[in-house]
């Protein structure tokens, strides 16, 4: 890859591609509609060309994953390899992850060795509430061996989505799947495997900073809400124990880095821990440099 470490200001550890610009979207039309409104999304989708020229004239570099559900939706998903490809194309500003649903098995294995070794795959993206799996179900452990062995991390969301919101029986999509106390057996059972959890975890924020603060692997990104509605443990340990374990991401383009900026200036972080939260925990994390 081509980051440009030294001139970056910000590492956004969590975006996401929506659209192959071809007319076909990450997610069904009424889940999508309904993630928009509860987002108050500023924009449409991107294409991954756009979102690599908005985060370039930031001087932000930002992982970009797409959601593979197609088990349990049945839509068909993005696909990995065009997400790499464009990553390549675009390597000094977006950093690739995969999404592979973890219902596809021993296929689902293959594809993520050959994400890694033949596409420049940097990790990996779960949804567990939008793909409904445990994420501690044994059955799952094959793939995580694989991400292990190939030393990448793995991303699981967390706690409420925004995804089916408002929809009759919220779209279909349960909730139960993401609490993160169900990621301590992943992080017990694959030591060597970086565990980040998604988002301030509503409503099981205190699991969340249990595991991570515990298990050392385990890291923990604030996407996908603005600073602003941050729970007040989750800025407290920031701020102390977990200082070197909390990353930076927006959820874009659910929410745009800059408004999450905004409102992260006005948090009482402390000025040591600013930049670890923007730029250096992401470095070690995603395994950018040696740590």
């Amino acid at each position: 890859m081509s980051l440009d470490l030294d001139n970056l200001v910000a590492i956004d550890v969590h975006t996401h591609a929506e659209t192959d610009g071809c007319g076909h979207y990450s997610l069904p039309d009424d889940l999508r509609a309904g993630a928009d409104k509860y987002f108050g999304a500023e924009s449409g989708p991107p294409t991954l060309d756009e979102m690599a020229a908005y985060y370039r004239q930031r001087r932000m570099a930002a992982v970009v994953f797409t959601v593979d559900a197609e088990s349990a939706l049945g839509h068909r998903r993005l696909s990995n390899d065009d997400i790499a490809a464009a990553a390549a194309e675009h390597d000094d500003v977006l950093i690739p992850f995969g999404s592979i649903d973890p219902a596809k098995g021993k296929v689902a294995v293959r594809e993520a060795r050959r994400l890694v070794t033949e596409h420049g795959v940097r990790g990996f993206k779960f949804h567990p509430s939008l793909q409904a799996f445990w994420p501690n179900d044994r059955a799952v452990y094959p793939l995580y061996e694989t991400i292990s062995e190939l030393g990448v991390p793995a991303l699981f969301h967390s706690g409420q989505t925004g995804i089916g919101s408002g929809l009759p029986g919220g779209g279909g999509i349960r909730l139960k799947y993401s609490n993160p106390m169900l990621l301590d057996d992943v992080a017990v059972d694959f030591p060597d495997l970086t565990i980040i959890i998604a988002h301030p975890s509503f409503p099981w924020q205190d699991e969340a900073l249990a595991v991570a603060t515990h298990k050392p692997k385990v890291y923990i990104d604030l996407s996908g809400w603005s600073p602003k509605y941050f729970p007040a443990q989750l800025i407290k340990y920031a701020n102390s124990l977990l200082g070197r374990k909390v990353l930076f991401g927006s959820d874009f383009p659910l929410i745009s880095p800059d408004r999450w900026m905004r409102d992260f200036d006005q948090l009482d972080i402390k000025d040591e821990i600013r930049p670890l939260i923007l730029r250096e925990n992401a470095i070690t994390a995603l395994g950018l440099t040696a740590p």
